[in-house]
């Protein structure tokens, strides 16, 4: 690479992204190396540095090293991932001269992505700043203290951790970043507007299911809005709905499996609400097709993650107050450690690993359906079960004969595991009141899921084996 203003962006779009290095003394179109001649080899190396010097805003100090290829003396500019930025051409200023690379090339940053690398470059997170234009009353911050306790409860594992759930109150929501107070006042943050579903940004999930590899033909498409948990749930009751079940034989008892795991799929709609960038207008998509699931996380990955790293658990949290409330309501566990166990739970059931694609504009995930080998059959599952040889109709065709919602889902696993569930036992389980406990059990009952053993107050709920 020579020295000329043409190739003097990428410097700058590398300092905005991952870092890099720059050879000079390679040919750019054949990549043969030329190399310098002693005689010039430090005046070139002089030139560079002070190139980078007169021209970069924020000033920066590059690596610059000798290193021999084919007995040829070549130029290596490291370039570490800045931290001030972003960097820009100091004649063309912002607006102008900001670089970044995507997809291998360098291209204008555009007003979204400059935005992002001035919260990066200045360590603020944009879901903790000020909803403008918008005015809450106390009765709005009491609802969302009372609907994200509802969610904690709810989401709890056990009935320690359930136990363990304090209320959420107006100080916490300060602290996390969810409440802005200016003057004595409470004013909401955009962590407030993406939680309730209301104010000023527009947060919908977009799920579809399209027939064939590519999205040429939809078959089914739904937009959710609204607090953001409730997209999240309805999300993921889409994709189950529109997935294949098989099954495994313990004994007499079947148990229906998902082709790909529910708890990998919730992890991943989840993860991705809480990483995505808020300040590029895109929305998650959640595209199902004949070959795999495939969701699409707006925005470029945060300063200092990689893909690799992604995998390996490291997490780097890019919506702070998000973060924080999500980890209350019991949506996140540990930092870093969902990937890991997404991977993890698709490849027990034997499937291929996640595929992770992007990262520089938007972050796309995908999990290829149950076709190992070219086959449609489910393998052996992790307790040694022989699982059915072929998959049964699409989810969607007997959408009225399985549990959908996630509490029908808790009580059938709350009865598979026990052998059975009381009226009682669902109230505590599902944290409502015994009526509501009763219309669900009855239900299940209707859809041949539970059978309904004894009568009064001994009355129980058993797996029914028998279902049509």
């Amino acid at each position: 690479m020579a020295i000329n203003e043409e190739n003097v962006d990428d410097w700058y779009a590398i300092l905005n992204g991952s870092g890099g290095k720059i050879i000079f003394g390679v040919a750019d179109k054949t990549r043969e190396v030329i190399g310098f001649g002693k005689e010039d080899v430090f005046k070139i190396m002089d030139a560079i540095a002070n190139a980078v010097s007169d021209s970069c805003e924020p000033a920066i100090i590059p690596d610059i090293t000798l290193q021999t290829i084919d007995g040829k003396t070549v130029i290596v500019v490291e370039v570490f991932a800045g931290r001030q930025r972003p960097y820009y051409i100091k004649s063309l200023g912002k607006e102008a001269g900001v670089y970044v690379r995507v997809a291998g090339t360098t291209r204008l940053a555009d007003e979204y992505m400059v935005k992002e690398l001035m919260f990066e470059g200045s360590n603020r997170h944009f879901d903790q700043t000020l909803c403008t234009g918008w005015n809450i009353t106390d009765e709005d911050v009491d609802a969302l203290c009372k609907a994200m306790k509802e969610q904690a409860v709810k989401n709890a594992h056990s009935e320690e951790q359930k136990a363990a759930i304090k209320d959420v109150g107006r100080q916490q929501l300060r602290s996390w970043g969810v409440l802005v107070e200016r003057d004595g006042k409470d004013y909401p943050s955009n962590a407030y507007a993406i939680l309730t579903g209301c104010g000023a940004l527009n947060v919908v999930m977009q799920c579809g299911v399209f027939k064939g590899t590519t999205k040429e033909i939809f078959v089914d498409r739904r937009q959710y809005d609204g607090p953001i948990w409730e997209q999240i749930e309805q999300a993921y009751q889409f994709v189950l709905r529109n997935i294949h079940m098989g099954a495994t034989f313990e004994g007499i008892y079947r148990q229906d499996v998902y082709e790909i795991p529910p708890d990998a799929i919730r992890e991943l709609i989840i993860n991705a609400a809480v990483h995505r960038s808020y300040l590029d207008h895109g929305n998650i998509q959640i595209a199902i097709y004949d070959n795999r699931l495939e969701i699409t996380s707006p925005g470029k990955i945060p300063m200092g993650q990689t893909l690799e790293r992604m995998k390996e658990g490291y997490s780097q949290i890019r919506n702070e107050a998000l973060a924080y409330a999500f980890a209350y309501m019991n949506l996140i566990e540990q930092w870093g450690s969902g990937i890991p166990r997404i991977i993890g739970k698709v490849k027990e059931l034997g499937l291929a690993e996640p595929e992770f694609i992007g990262g520089e504009v938007d972050l796309r995930i995908n999990i290829y359906r149950n076709q190992i080998n070219g086959t449609n059959t489910l393998q052996h599952s992790a307790t040694g079960t022989e699982t059915a040889d072929k998959l049964p109709v699409n989810r969607r065709e007997t959408a009225d004969k399985l549990p959908i919602t996630e509490q029908e889902q808790r009580i059938h696993k709350f009865a598979l595991e026990n052998g059975s569930i009381s009226t009682a036992q669902a109230v505590e389980l599902l944290g409502v009141k015994q009526r509501r406990a009763r219309e669900i059990l009855g239900k299940m009952v209707d859809n041949h899921w539970l059978r309904k053993e004894g009568a009064s107050r001994s009355t129980v709920y058993v797996i029914n084996t028998e279902r049509r």
